[in-house]
């Protein structure tokens, strides 16, 4: 299936970026959760000189495993002048409240959602290592700290001096203490924060290189700290395949696993799947599946479109006026319901096989728009909603305790 060729090879270079956070608006369609930074499939840039894959990451505030994902073909080390680097463009937001914070550790990425705004604001940061995890969770920010000074814990003492880098009890602020010129401290046992970086680490953003704490680019600490308040929530998630709606367009991405970790494909299908359902009102549709195995096996954090629905004149006509209607209530969101959408996968997982038609949810007849996007019969059958009870909420983890590095 050939999904929109028509925009898959326009391309919008970019030049002299900011390297202040990507700021998206927020779908108008209420269910949408997919945004775009720019009106371009693809967005892509030219290096004006010879430089690295992570000089361009700094540049548009992008981490390291994320621009190299997305280049795969390029030696990061090596960029020449006017050769071409693929930037992101399209997120799928995560599947988190969208108030205050979410960090998708997954993904390298958080998600900043102004009180009352249409807009969200998306920086790349570090996790912590294998042996230093970031906990998951919900919590809030409990204080924040201009020109932090860092007393590292004798634990962090003790790993420094068995590899010759022997660390004092008390980093003054400066610009070689790690948690850089802004600190904000999120309410958890263990003193984790999130914070700047110091120059020696700068290339470190958007990789697993901490002790448990959230490293930020220094402008991006910066432009965060004077956005948020003390007390804003902040939801630790990991979530490495997202599911996502854009006009009626089904959107997947999907991102390597965490250091430590490994899923085969078919555990990854079957994680999958399941978010496909939750997403299209519990009910499989007749999706690309070749464009889902693309994706799972790609990894690049790319969403990739997988299904087009199609709607009804009378529908379409309704979602228009729904645009067009104020909202009125405002209802709090509920507690975040997953850490992480990996499913259990103790028992059997599905393959890449034809989905039997009994399973799949039959279309009408659709339009030349929809062509682009999946071919089907133009025999038309209304099928009635399957009722399924809402997933149980899954068991917020411990936190783990004692101090760690930045």
């Amino acid at each position: 299936m050939k999904i929109r060729l028509s925009f898959a090879f326009s391309v919008l270079f970019l030049l002299n970026h900011s390297s202040f956070a990507a700021v998206y608006n927020l779908p108008e369609k209420r269910g949408d959760s997919v945004v775009a930074e720019y009106p371009n499939e693809i967005t892509v840039t030219r290096a004006e000189k010879n430089e690295t894959l992570l000089d361009v990451a700094r540049q548009f505030s992008l981490g390291q495993v994320e621009i190299i994902r997305l280049n795969q073909e390029l030696d990061r080390w090596l960029i020449k002048k006017n050769q071409i680097v693929t930037l992101p463009n399209k997120r799928i937001l995560p599947d988190s409240p969208h108030s205050g914070i979410t960090l998708n550790i997954a993904e390298y990425r958080m998600y900043y959602y102004p009180e009352n705004g249409a807009k969200v604001y998306s920086f790349a940061h570090g996790v912590g290592r294998q042996d230093w995890k970031t906990p998951l969770g919900k919590t809030s920010i409990q204080k924040k700290v201009k020109d932090p000074v860092w007393r590292p814990p004798e634990s962090i003492r003790r790993e420094h001096a068995a590899n010759g880098d022997p660390l004092p009890e008390v980093v003054p602020a400066g610009i070689h203490n790690p948690l850089g010129a802004y600190a904000l401290y999120l309410n958890l046992p263990g003193d984790y924060r999130i914070h700047g970086t110091d120059i020696d680490k700068i290339y470190g953003i958007g990789m697993q290189i901490t002790h448990g704490c959230v490293r930020m680019y220094p402008e991006d600490i910066d432009q965060l700290y004077h956005l948020v308040d003390e007390g804003t929530p902040v939801y630790i998630v990991k979530q490495p395949i997202k599911v996502g709606w854009l006009d009626n367009i089904l959107y997947v991405e999907s991102h390597p696993d965490l250091e430590g970790e490994e899923t085969t494909l078919d555990q990854r299908l079957a994680s999958t799947l399941a978010l496909i359902q939750k997403a299209n009102n519990y009910e499989l549709p007749e999706f690309d599946q070749a464009a889902l195995k693309d994706a799972l096996e790609k990894q690049n954090g790319n969403p990739t479109a997988i299904y087009e629905r199609v709607i009804s004149p009378e529908e379409a006509a309704k979602e228009a006026l729904a645009l067009r209607e104020p909202e009125i209530t405002k209802i709090a969101p509920p507690p975040i319901k997953a850490i992480s959408n990996v499913a259990n996968t103790t028992t059997k997982t599905p393959k890449f096989v034809k989905i039997p038609k009994a399973m799949a949810t039959k279309k009408p007849a659709i339009s030349t728009k929809a062509k682009a996007i999946k071919a089907v019969s133009t025999k038309t059958k209304t099928v009635k909603p399957v009722v399924k009870p809402p997933p149980k909420p899954d068991v917020k983890p411990p936190v783990s305790s004692g101090y760690h590095r930045p």
